[in-house]
């Protein structure tokens, strides 16, 4: 089955997803929106999150309307894979190099994010016909640790995560990078599951401000 590039073509377009990856979500409906109203419009509920294919489902059928798009990420399984893209996952992102997950994403048409960190890994994920690989965990080596991996692998499409931020995240994309995935630094687990949407959106419009040109 062919990929749908649609997801990657929101991620490539903002130069941004957003990651969620809290103990606890009162309404996936209203983060997304939030995030969307701040200009993030790629969001991924991570298989680490209590109930999170009801939040998936939930979040997918709100994107329909918010022009955003919805994933799954912490895959390690095969089957968790599945039932992601069965409740709506639109892309998929691993830790780790997943041949299982790969296999359901080519299967299914979903793009796969697969997580790498050394070069070895990043040829390993570019094997698996990845629609990008993401460095995880980014924050380790910062930015220019995209520009060293990119220069004996040019054809990388390179998506860091973990420890990106605010501040760092425009040096990340003038390093190489595709896209970025912001984690705590703009979605943060207290107020996720305190309901703040304010604060969510006001960090997402400062990540937005931070890469624009």
């Amino acid at each position: 089955m062919s990929i749908d590039a649609a997801a990657m073509r929101v991620i490539e377009a903002d130069r941004l997803l957003a990651v969620v990856r809290a103990p606890e979500i009162p309404d996936a409906a209203e983060l997304c929106a939030a995030l969307v109203a701040g200009g993030i419009r790629a969001v991924e509920f991570t298989f680490t999150t209590p109930d999170v294919l009801s939040h998936l489902t939930v979040a997918a059928e709100a994107m329909e309307w918010l022009g955003g798009v919805v994933g799954a990420g912490t895959l390690r399984t095969g089957d968790q894979a599945r039932q992601a893209v069965d409740a709506g996952a639109r892309f998929l992102v691993t830790p780790g190099l997943r041949r299982d997950v790969a296999d359901v994403a080519r299967q299914s048409g979903t793009p796969l994010l697969g997580g790498a960190f050394t070069p070895s890994e990043v040829l390993a994920a570019l094997d698996l016909d990845v629609a990008a690989v993401k460095i995880f965990p980014a924050g380790r080596l910062g930015p220019k640790y995209l520009a060293d991996l990119l220069g004996p692998l040019p054809e990388a499409r390179l998506v860091p995560s973990g420890g990106v931020t605010v501040e760092t995240a425009a040096d990340y994309l003038a390093r190489g990078a595709v896209a970025v995935s912001a984690g705590a630094d703009v979605v943060s687990p207290p107020a996720v599951a305190a309901g703040d949407w304010s604060q969510i959106t006001d960090r997402a419009r400062a990540l937005v401000r931070a890469v624009s040109p």
